[in-house]
C-alpha cells in the first residue's frame, strides 16, 4: 500500500466533499489516484508511511483543522516535503495568508477559473520538483535537504548525531543478483532508516545521498537506540534477499578484479557517527566530512557496526588507522567508540 501513494494525490475534505473538477482532470492527467480521505490523522500517517505527489485540502468548510494540518505536516522533516495545496473559499484573505504562514505551498480561491487552478496545480509540481531533490527509487530527501538540516541542527546548538550508513559487499551483490534486486535491497534499507529513526526520534531526519549511501540525523541520547535497532533489523533481513544456497552458506564465490576467486560474505551495515558533544562545527562541510571519515574507519570492521567518534578537540586522538579496536558488545555487534 505504501508504494501505491507515490502515485496518489491526497485529497482531504472534512465534510466529504468530492474534489473540484480541476483536481480530477489533473489526476487524470498525471496518471494519479485520488485518495479521498476525511481524518486528519489518517493524512498524517499516510504521510508518514509514504510520499504522495501531493496532498490537496478543501479548507472551505472546517478550515481551522486544516490548516493545523498544514502545519503539523510543515513541520515535519519526513513530511514536509510533500507539497500542499489548500482549497479556500472567495476573498478569503486570512485565511489565505495563514495556510501560506503554515507553509502551504500553494493556495486555490473559488474564485480561480477551473483553466487556473490546474495550471496552478501544475506549477505545484514543477516546482517540488525543482526545490526538493528526493531519490527516485526511495523518494528520501537528497543532499540539498541533507545540507538543510544540518545547517538548522548547527543553528539551533542543540546536542545531535549525524549518522552515515553504507552497505558492506552491495556491489557484489548487484553484480550476483542484478539491479532489480539491487534496487530492492535499497528501499529495504530506507524503509529501515525511515521507521526506526520516525519511531525512535520524531526529530529526527533520513536522506539519501545516492547508491546505497545514506545519511541520519538527530537528536543525540536517540543515537545509540536507533542504531542498535537499525543494525538488528538490517542483520535480520539481508540474509533473505539471497538464495538459500548462498544464505544457508553465509556466502558466495566471486571474482576480484584480476580474476581471482574469493569467499563474498554477505552483505553487512556499517554506520559512521558524528557528534557536537565534544566538537563545536562552525559549517556543514565539517560534519559531512568527518561523518565520511568515521564511515569509512567502520567499514574496516567485520559485520554490521556503528563507530561513534569521542575524540575531544583538545585532546588530539590517534588516527583511524591506529585507533584501538573497540570492544565487543555481548550481542556480538562491535559499536566502536574512538577515544
Amino acid at each position: 500500500m505504501a508504494d501505491s501513494f507515490r502515485k496518489a494525490v491526497i485529497f482531504y475534505a472534512p465534510v466529504e466533499e468530492p474534489p473540484p473538477p480541476a483536481v480530477v482532470s489533473f489526476a487524470r492527467d498525471h496518471g494519479l489516484e485520488i485518495s479521498h480521505q476525511s481524518d486528519g490523522e489518517t493524512v498524517s500517517q499516510l504521510l508518514n508511511r509514504s510520499f504522495p505527489a501531493c496532498v490537496l485540502m478543501d479548507a472551505r468548510t472546517l478550515a481551522d483543522g486544516a490548516i493545523e494540518l498544514v502545519r503539523g505536516l510543515k513541520s515535519d522533516p519526513f513530511t514536509g516535503i510533500v507539497p500542499v495545496g489548500l482549497l479556500v473559499p472567495q476573498e478569503a484573505t486570512e485565511l489565505v495568508a495563514a495556510a501560506l504562514e503554515a507553509g502551504a505551498d500553494e493556495v486555490f480561491a473559488s474564485s480561480l477559473s477551473e483553466r487556473e487552478r490546474r495550471l496552478r496545480l501544475d506549477l505545484m509540481l514543477r516546482r517540488a520538483d525543482r526545490d526538493v531533490s528526493v531519490h527516485p527509487t526511495t523518494r528520501l530527501p537528497g543532499t540539498p535537504q541533507i545540507e538543510r538540516d544540518l545547517g538548522e541542527r548547527l543553528d539551533r546548538g542543540t546536542p545531535f548525531a549525524v549518522c552515515y550508513a553504507d552497505l558492506d559487499h552491495f556491489k557484489e551483490f548487484n553484480d550476483r543478483y542484478g539491479y532489480n534486486n539491487g534496487d530492492r535491497v535499497i528501499r529495504m534499507l530506507s524503509k529501515i532508516l525511515r521507521d526506526v529513526v520516525r519511531g525512535v526520534a520524531s526529530a529526527g531526519f533520513v536522506g539519501h545521498i545516492g547508491g546505497d549511501d545514506f545519511i541520519f540525523t538527530l537528536p543525540l541520547p536517540y543515537m545509540e537506540p536507533c542504531c542498535e535497532m537499525i543494525l538488528d533489523l538490517f542483520d535480520e533481513l539481508a540474509p533473505y534477499q539471497y538464495s538459500e544456497a548462498d544464505r544457508r552458506a553465509g556466502y558466495f564465490l566471486g571474482k576480484d578484479r584480476r580474476g581471482n576467486i574469493h569467499r563474498i560474505p554477505l552483505m553487512s551495515l556499517s554506520i559512521g557517527v558524528v557528534t557536537n558533544q565534544f566538537q563545536v562545527f562552525s559549517h556543514t562541510a565539517q560534519v559531512s566530512a568527518m561523518a565520511s571519515e568515521m564511515k569509512t574507519y567502520a567499514k574496516t570492521l567485520p559485520g554490521s557496526v556503528y563507530v561513534v567518534d569521542r575524540r575531544k578537540p583538545e585532546k588530539e586522538g590517534p588516527p583511524l588507522s591506529q585507533a584501538p579496536e573497540p570492544a565487543r558488545a555481548e550481542r556480538g555487534r562491535e559499536p566502536g567508540l574512538i577515544e
